[in-house]
């Protein structure tokens, strides 16, 4: 059994030490991480879940949980390349990065025209980027009463990955109003633009 203490620790620290922990082991093992949110936990959960291992999740306390991840070496997936395009068609792995539920500068209400805008002429591409990165206020857009709900569920419908930061729908009070898509975390966000051939900001 080995032990990972990432209780304390900020948005992307727990994945990081979570992955230094698996990718040290040379054989099957089981290892339980500690966290004191849960952004943490689901964060945890998913990025163990994306290298194809099982999860378990337990409340310890308050503010106190255990992520328990059963590591089988021989059992990775595939998975773990979530970042790159999960087909063989040969098109290029483009990445959106939004941090604002505006775009541009000058003009506020300019820039939430323009980006409504853009996330309309996204869905009309002939070719769909693999995802959407939401980030600071960029996560507004993913959430209740967003202008653009419509078009990200379109989005998600075609199977792009609408992604928004989890520590910035926390640090908003939008954890409860997440709409479309799924919460990430920052490694996620620099691994899928790490694997992308294009990365798009508007």
């Amino acid at each position: 059994m080995i032990t990972v203490n990432a209780m304390g620790d900020a948005c992307p620290i727990p994945v990081v030490k979570t992955k230094k922990a698996i990718d040290a082991l040379t054989a099957d093992e089981t290892v339980e991480v500690l966290v004191d949110n849960e952004t943490a936990v689901e964060n945890v959960s998913k990025a163990a879940r994306s290298m194809g291992y099982e999860v378990a999740n337990e409340t310890l306390g308050d503010k106190q949980y255990k992520v328990t991840v059963k590591v089988l070496k021989g059992a990775a997936s595939a998975a773990e390349d979530s970042g790159s395009c999960e087909c063989d068609c040969g098109k290029k792995n483009v990445v959106v990065v939004i941090g604002t539920n505006k775009m541009g500068t000058g003009n506020d209400e300019l820039g939430q025209a323009l980006i409504k805008s853009f996330v309309y002429a996204l869905t009309q591409q002939d070719e769909l980027p693999s995802s959407v990165l939401l980030y600071n206020g960029g996560v507004n857009l993913s959430c209740e009463g967003s202008p653009v709900l419509e078009d990200l569920q379109k989005l998600v419908a075609e199977g792009v990955s609408v992604m928004s930061c989890g520590t910035c729908l926390n640090f908003c009070g939008l954890t409860e109003k997440l709409s479309v898509g799924e919460v990430t975390n920052m490694y996620e966000i620099i691994a899928r633009q790490m694997k992308a051939d294009v990365v798009i900001k508007p």
